[in-house]
């Protein structure tokens, strides 16, 4: 297996395709980087910004640059040592005319050869749904939306279509003859019978009329002859054009909609508003997203088929590894994934899982680990101080109001997201049970109602993403996950005690003892449904929607995040990365995504904010005086304004509050996190902020949303963050650079904790294109902005001849000037330089806690790899603010602070140790005092060093 070193997310799209990748490949490769990590580079929907929007599975977008141009980016990554992981998106394909696999379907319907290919119910008991898959793209009701004359039917080379705006659908062979056949009597009047043109007009009706119906082959051969055929008759006949285009002048003809509106009811589509998609729906999304549609991956035609050319790739080694985007979202991941090992051997395989608190990752995964959510949440919480966990809540209670636990929140949200998205979903899936509950004598009685009624308060109960149970396997903690959701169902629904008792059978797969073989597959069938139903529940309404209203401290508002969890211990955190160590040592060791909720940096920066309570009421209060004359008249009804400290409880009375104060402390501490250094005028970041907070308040969906946007409400919010960093004398905008004056330090220092456990911890460290250098970015697109490669390059050449001839002046430079972001990029190369120098022991060593003795004890995180004689010792000040305030941890002000290793690291020589970021050398014994590991730099990674005085 190609075990990567380390890993570089690149996002490829339109403006950055192959050839600009080729560009950058020579600073990766500076940089110490082994493996490129692409984004999907398959042909997408056109204008595609992320390429998860996948048409053609078997085909490179040609936006990005197409074989040619990743034939010669390959070509030189190999020539420079760089291998490549390639992101591949199993679940679903967009809903675009550039789908020709499903333009296919939607032509052809049971005689497709992709018939099988998409999740979609074409024996929907609806009967509007009986036969068609819901196209739910309108943005009006269809009579509305065909009355104004925005669906329209055109023609060319590859056939009749249906076009709404940018949007394209085929129409069915079968019902071409309703179009070509109207005012067929004038076409042979003018034309006459024996006219080779007229002949070959009536052949095509022919040929669509007698298509074959046993072979495939013969069936598309046909099809290909009548659509050329047709198109050569409309380019070259002047009567067959005039006949044709008169009939789409008809059928598109405003003053008359019903030639349309019939011709669109024989369709294996049914146009509708979107909303539609929420209540009534016959396929299975990616989320809620109506424009991406399943695919039944399961089925092994479709696998070979999605994964041919991906495949192809990995036999010939373009891919040396593959990424799994929402593993959640297969039918059965586990049979997935060792379908994919078997056809893909031997190669790096990770996959995107989000996994919750102590939940683990599937132990008979053929795989190498998940793509860092749980490495990243892991090191947020150790970067926040547990003890000010009191003092933060009753500074949010003090502004904002109290605010219902966070489980609440959860579940309400969920109960919304059912309610307006997967209201649908939800239905089909209790028909499927009420199919198994009729025949089980003690289900019998169970009404359909009630079955939805308690499915749905099950899904909203789920504790974790989803489980895992199939006709193979199973993780033991699933059962537990499962009867934790029908107990907590339990106690909210107790009326609904029998229909209760019915699913956790059910899910549990407790078959009863006389059910045949036939029925326990249909059992198992429908529980599996179910768990592929809790994914994008747990998605829409944790991450999407309560993370952006729970706001105590959001840098723990992260998907795969605990929000109610206020910092971790150390042993605690001790003991998740040697259980990493233990159990998935090549997992990819992340700390910013595509997906992330805000950059690395602002996440940290929030982190040390943690260590500064004081310093936070005081931006609260000043906040509360900035914004008190705004919303003076508002709050009449309400009392004063929010006081940080004094607690409120304001829950029902805020929403009169415009905006709410939950939605002021959200936006004073985004602003915080991701202000750049050199103030709120640079970066473009009113603008950028501006954008994050229309995104956050939709999603959060409280006082605005994305089905029923409050212009007038998102309004005044942008108005109060305009306020709040309007230029000239502006209190707040004063004391929030104050604040980021005091954070600077402990928030770089954080930053490189950070840096330094991606890159010391057990894994692969993976970094997210542009965040070597500071990462203050919003969440998506904010974190998809243009990286300047070139810069990167530059200022990494100088650090490498600086470094060369004199470590300690580079390093001293570098802390004198920490905004610049050079010093985190530093870190990150120093550390990839030793990864590189000793890949054995950072990819097999063990992890191995190392005790922290004296007065600064608590705010020192410290641990060693060892393999054989070779060792690793990082030291991070993990939470050094009671000891420096807003200072370095630098120096004798250690004190007596010191590590103590245990006497087996020891053994063998080197007898000295060196500091990979200052290049200075220590004895190497049982105790190494802090103050002379973090004399010159803020962390520290040590590692042996021949003695050579007797070399």
């Amino acid at each position: 297996m190609n075990t990567p070193l380390a890993t570089y997310r690149l996002q490829f799209h339109p403006g950055f395709g192959f050839a600009q990748a080729l560009v950058a490949l020579p600073y990766l490769k500076r940089l110490g980087i082994s493996h490129v990590y692409a984004s999907p580079i398959f042909a997408a929907r056109p204008g595609s910004e992320h390429g998860y929007d996948v048409c053609d599975h078997q085909r490179l977008n040609p936006e990005l640059g197409g074989e040619e141009e990743f034939a010669k980016l390959r070509a030189a990554a190999r020539d420079m040592g760089l291998y490549w992981i390639q992101d591949i998106v199993p679940n679903h394909m967009a809903v675009a005319g550039e789908n020709r696999t499903l333009v296919d379907l939607l032509e052809n319907g049971e005689a497709s050869r992709f018939h099988p290919f998409f999740d979609i119910d074409w024996d929907h008991p609806l009967e509007g749904l009986k036969g068609r898959m819901l196209a739910p793209f309108l943005g009006d009701l269809y009579g509305r939306t065909l009355e104004k004359g925005e669906i329209s039917l055109g023609f060319d080379e590859d056939g009749f279509f249906a076009r709404y705006y940018s949007l394209r659908l085929p129409l069915a062979l079968d019902t071409y003859p309703l179009l070509l056949t109207r005012g067929l009597g004038a076409l042979r009047a003018r034309l006459g019978r024996d006219d080779p043109d007229f002949l070959k007009f009536t052949g095509v009706l022919y040929a669509i009329k007698n298509l074959p119906a046993e072979s495939l082959e013969e069936r598309y051969d046909q099809i290909s002859f009548i659509k050329r055929m047709l198109h050569e008759l409309y380019a070259q006949s002047e009567a067959v054009r005039g006949h044709m285009d008169a009939v789409l002048r008809e059928a598109n003809d405003e003053a008359s909609r019903d030639l349309l509106d019939d011709i669109l009811a024989r369709q294996r589509f049914r146009l509708s508003y979107w909303k539609v998609a929420g209540e009534e729906i016959n396929y299975r999304r990616f989320f809620s997203i109506n424009d991406l549609i399943s695919l039944r991956v399961e089925n092994e035609a479709v696998f070979d088929h999605s994964h041919r050319m991906i495949l192809e790739r990995v036999a010939s080694g373009d891919f040396d590894g593959l990424r799994v985007d929402h593993v959640d979202g297969l039918y059965d991941p586990s049979a997935y994934l060792r379908r994919l090992r078997d056809k893909a051997g031997d190669i790096y395989l990770t996959v995107e899982k989000i996994l919750i608190g102590n939940e683990p990752l599937p132990a008979f995964w053929p795989v190498q680990g998940a793509t860092g959510y749980e490495f990243l949440n892991t090191v947020t919480s150790l970067l926040v101080e547990p003890s000010n966990a009191r003092a933060f809540g009753r500074a949010y209670v003090g502004y904002a109001g109290r605010r219902p636990p966070l489980a609440r929140i959860v579940a309400e949200k969920k109960r919304g997201i059912i309610a307006t998205h997967l209201s649908g979903d939800v239905d089909n899936l209790a028909r499927l049970v009420k199919n198994v509950a009729s025949r089980d004598r003690h289900a019998f009685d169970i009404t359909l109602p009630a079955l939805r009624q308690a499915i749905a308060e099950l899904l909203t109960a789920f504790p974790v993403y989803r489980t895992y149970l199939s006709r193979d396997s199973f993780r033991p903690a699933d059962l537990g996950y499962i009867r934790e959701a029908v107990r907590q169902s339990r106690k909210a629904s107790p009326l609904l005690a029998s229909e209760f008792d019915f699913l956790e059978r059910f899910l549990l797969l407790d078959f009863p003892e006389r059910l045949g073989q036939e029925e326990r597959g249909q059992w198992l069938h429908i529980a599996m449904r179910f768990q592929q139903m809790t994914g994008p529940l747990m998605a829409k309404g944790l991450e999407d929607t309560a993370f952006y209203v729970h706001n105590r401290l959001i840098c723990l508002n992260e998907v795969g995040g605990e929000p109610g969890r206020f910092g971790l211990p150390l042993d605690e955190a001790h003991a998740i990365l040697a259980e990493r160590a233990r159990d998935w040592p090549k997992a990819m060791n992340a700390t910013a995504t595509h997906d992330t909720k805000r950059g690395e940096d602002a996440r940290a920066r929030l982190a040390a904010l943690s260590q500064f309570p004081g310093e936070w009421r005081e931006l609260l209060r000043a906040l509360t005086r900035a914004l008190a004359k705004s919303r003076r008249k508002a709050q009449a009804a309400n009392g004063p304004p929010g006081d940080p400290d004094a607690a409120q409880d304001v829950t029902q009375d805020a929403a009169q509050d415009i905006p709410t104060r939950n939605d002021e402390y959200m936006i004073a501490q985004a602003a915080l996190a991701a202000l750049p250094f050199g103030g709120a005028g640079k970066d473009r970041f009113r603008e950028r902020l501006e954008a994050f907070l229309v995104k956050a308040l939709r999603e959060g969906k409280e006082n605005t949303g994305w089905l029923r946007p409050d212009e007038e409400y998102e309004k005044t919010a942008l108005e109060t963050a305009r306020r709040l960093f309007r230029p000239g004398k502006n209190a707040f905008a004063k004391a929030c650079q104050a604040l980021l004056a005091t954070l600077t330090r402990p928030g770089v220092t954080a930053s490189l904790c950070q840096t330094l456990l991606k890159i010391a911890a057990p894994g692969i460290p993976d970094i997210y294109q542009g965040t070597e250098l500071w990462d203050f970015s919003f969440v998506d697109p904010d974190n998809r902005r243009p990286v300047d490669f070139a810069a990167r390059e530059s200022l990494l050449a100088h650090m490498e001849a600086a470094f060369a001839d004199n470590p300690e002046r580079l390093v001293r430079e570098l802390l004198a000037t920490p905004e610049d972001g050079r010093v985190k990029l530093f870190a990150l190369w120093r550390g990839l330089s030793l990864r590189r120098s000793q890949t054995a022991l950072f990819a097999e060593g063990s992890y191995e806690p190392v005790a922290v003795e004296g007065p600064g004890a608590a705010c020192v995180f410290a641990f060693a790899r060892r393999l054989g004689p070779a060792l690793a010792l990082a030291i991070l000040p993990v939470r050094a603010a009671p000891l420096f305030g807003g200072d370095y941890p630098l120096g004798a002000r250690w004190g007596e602070t010191r590590l103590v290793l245990p006497e087996e690291s020891l053994d063998g020589p080197p007898p000295l140790m060196i500091n990979a970021f200052t290049d200075k050398r220590l004895p190497r014994g049982r105790i190494v005092f802090v103050r002379d590991a973090l004399s010159d730099f803020p962390v520290s990674l040590l590692t042996g060093e021949p003695d050579r005085t007797t070399s």
